[in-house]
């Protein structure tokens, strides 16, 4: 492909300021300065409309996990396009979304069974809730509608899946948002209450609290409570060990439903195609999306225990709610090709057997005075950056305004790595390229974050 003419640049940019209205973006930004546009990608890259190449340091968005410019992928987008565009499985079936929801069956942990199909993974966690609170309902527990999350965790930006996102930012535009739903403490051991708790204490520590908060509300009032495997927003939390198997204990004891929001983690992200495996927990339910379709054609899903969807199975009984575009059929068909691009490629093993190698190039930048902590598992780890290693104070408002927005994410662009720099609690840079990544792309990364980095406290 041949670079464009500049002065198509140039109207692209013009354009896309005037018109695309782009996610989560300050607008204003673009005002003055020329809005990057990205025009093709092949494996771990992505090329813009002027020829730069820059190495996809977060896979798009946590998604392209078997790389970009796969053409089997498109082929198999093409192809069912050809045969069967589009059919709803509103009271339907069609074979491609009936293939995927057993092979989903057959993959997920203990009698998760039942898929029911959306376009996103919002969708998913909303869909979650809904069968929460329609399951207790038709078993006689109607009061069991509140929800427990993390803070800090991202669920999604519907006002559902917005009410259990535990980010106050990006709620108060919205607000008053739909009630009854509680925070509870994250798994950030970096920033543990008490210096002196090993990581199985702070793991105790926090799953006790959402005992805590499940007694507190009334065990006849909460329905469920959402955990990602990884904690996805401030920076890359891993469960303590044994932090899961204590919460299912505790969900079992008061018949809450334990949701793995798994819109991220899944399908080989943490080396395994869910990371309730991963870690050897058994959820209720399972939300998924992103890396699914590896982002190439929309998909997500919620994959619910046979338990839940038994009530559902007799008589005039339904689950009242779908998604006219939830289990396309050239999503389906995607989803099915990137499964196999995965097996035959032995990804999960790939990961598995480089994560190690990831986290060490990552942890070298330990001997800059601005990183204070390396976290995370698979390909998904954040850094987060302090003012002070010794104390780990982190940085105020306007001094994390000046380093992350005013300086790290453009200067990492501009050096060649798309990744994210992120202060949704405290600041962190997060790193999740294609599960087809080596070492090559890990010595690349962290070449670019030690120049920028090094910089960086100069703009403080």
């Amino acid at each position: 492909m041949t670079d464009q003419h500049p002065a198509d640049v140039d109207a692209l940019s013009a354009t896309a300021r005037d018109h695309l209205w782009m996610h989560f973006t300050r607008l204003s930004a673009y005002q003055n300065a020329p809005v990057p546009v990205i025009t093709r990608g092949d494996g771990c890259y992505v090329w813009d409309s002027t020829g730069r190449r820059y190495l996809d340091g977060l896979s798009a968005l946590f998604v392209v996990q078997t790389g970009h410019g796969r053409q089997e992928l498109a082929d198999a987008a093409a192809k069912q396009a050809s045969e069967l565009a589009y059919f709803p499985i509103w009271s339907y079936a069609h074979p491609k979304a009936i293939e995927l929801a057993g092979r989903l069956a057959e993959m997920a942990p203990g009698d998760l069974n039942r898929v029911f199909f959306t376009t996103g993974g919002s969708e998913a966690v909303e869909s979650a809730w809904k069968l929460a609170r329609s399951f207790f309902r038709r078993t006689g527990k109607p009061l069991k509608t509140k929800v427990l999350s993390r803070a800090i965790a991202y669920h999604g930006t519907s006002m559902g899946a917005l009410s259990i996102t535990g980010i106050p930012a990006l709620k108060q535009d919205f607000e008053p948002l739909v009630p009854s739903t509680v925070r509870v403490p994250n798994t950030n051991y970096y920033r543990r209450p008490d210096e002196n708790m090993t990581p199985e204490q702070f793991g105790v520590w926090a799953a006790d609290r959402i005992e805590e908060a499940i007694l507190f509300e009334g065990p006849d009032t909460v329905a469920a409570v959402y955990l990602e495997p990884v904690q996805n927003a401030g920076g890359c939390f891993p469960p303590p060990p044994g932090y899961f198997q204590r919460v299912r204990e505790i969900c079992d004891r008061h018949d809450v439903l334990l949701v793995s929001d798994e819109v991220i983690c899944a399908f080989g992200r943490l080396g395994e195609y869910f990371g309730a495996d991963k870690y050897g927990y058994q959820p209720d339910i399972i939300t998924v999306a992103k890396g699914l379709t590896s982002g190439y054609v929309p998909l997500g899903a919620m994959i619910a225990s046979e338990r839940l969807a038994e009530p559902f199975l007799t008589g005039t009984n339904w689950f009242a709610h779908g998604i006219t575009y939830g289990g396309h059929p050239v999503g389906a068909a995607v989803a099915l090709a990137n499964l196999d691009i995965m097996e035959r490629e032995n990804l999960n093993q790939h990961v598995r057997d480089n994560s190690p190698l990831f986290r060490s190039y990552l942890e070298r930048l330990l001997d800059l005075p601005i990183v204070g902590d390396v976290r995370g598992d698979g390909y998904f780890f954040g850094i987060e950056l302090v003012k002070d290693k010794a104390t780990k104070q982190t940085f105020n408002e306007d001094e994390s305004e000046r380093l992350l927005r005013g300086f790290l994410s453009s200067a990492l662009f501009e050096a060649g790595l798309y990744c994210r720099a992120d202060d949704r609690g405290d600041p962190v840079i997060q790193l999740a390229p294609p599960l087809t990544a080596t070492e090559t792309q890990f010595t690349e990364i962290e070449q670019i974050l030690r120049s920028v980095l090094t910089e960086a406290t100069n703009h403080l």
